[in-house]
């Protein structure tokens, strides 16, 4: 039984992850923005517990690191909230994922949702702190931030996951991909035991495809982690 968070949790992708790692008997934590998003939010014996916070906002991020320390460590963290509105999408999309990390005790796994569309995303990193990061900038940013902590924690693994474009809120009702392929790749990378490669890895539906290039660029990586140091105030240790 493991120990696993899930933020973006209260539907769509997020609620499907974390509900599919329910059923397996695990105990999971989740965020929402607020409780009342969150159907069965108190529901003792569903949930280990529930993180809130508006992962728009710098503050309420930090609150909600603190929040899950207080669960101890984690053995896997999936990063799924997101958001495809602009100025948002660089907050929700990258920079929280980034600074949970780093606030948060290191977990043995790290799971980051990453999307197609980051192959359009821009290089530009003056767009993280100028508020104008599209949802395209910021998948590509969140997807090298994993390769980023592939290769410099030592014992924690961490993947990028597309889940495909599938019928949620964000997706909406016509999307094309199948909904429960877009969401157990995750709960796969949280939990089993032998996954290959270990760690760097960007997955559709349970199987590897090859990320933009500048992803796995290691000049790249480090002036992203720069940018978002002097962003938080918070380094990447």
């Amino acid at each position: 039984m493991a120990l696993i968070l899930v933020t973006g949790a209260s539907s769509g992708l997020g609620r499907h992850t974390a509900d599919a790692l329910a059923d397996q008997g695990h105990d999971v934590v989740v965020h929402v923005r607020n409780r009342a998003r969150l159907p069965g939010a108190e529901d003792s014996a569903r949930w280990k517990g529930v993180l809130t916070g508006d992962l728009a906002d710098l503050d309420q991020i930090r609150e909600t690191a603190r929040q899950a320390d207080g669960f101890g460590r984690f053995d896997s963290v999936v990063h799924n909230a997101g958001t495809m509105r602009t100025p948002e999408a660089g907050t929700v999309n990258t920079v929280a994922p980034y600074l949970l990390t780093a606030l948060m005790g290191k977990p043995a796994r790290l799971i980051y949702l990453s999307s197609s569309m980051h192959r359009s995303g821009s290089t530009d990193l003056r767009r993280l702190t100028a508020g104008t990061a599209t949802y395209e900038d910021s998948k590509l940013w969140v997807t090298a931030l994993a390769f980023a902590l592939a290769s410099r924690w030592e014992g924690t693994s961490s993947h990028a996951v597309d889940p495909g474009w599938v019928p949620t809120r964000m997706g909406g009702p016509g999307a094309p991909d199948d909904l429960a392929a877009g969401y157990e790749t995750q709960a796969w990378l949280a939990t089993h035991p032998d996954v290959t490669p270990s760690t760097g890895g960007y997955w559709y539906h349970r199987r590897t495809q090859a990320p933009h290039p500048v992803c796995r660029d290691e000049d790249f990586q480090a002036r992203l982690l720069q940018a978002l140091h002097r962003h938080t105030g918070v380094p990447l240790t």
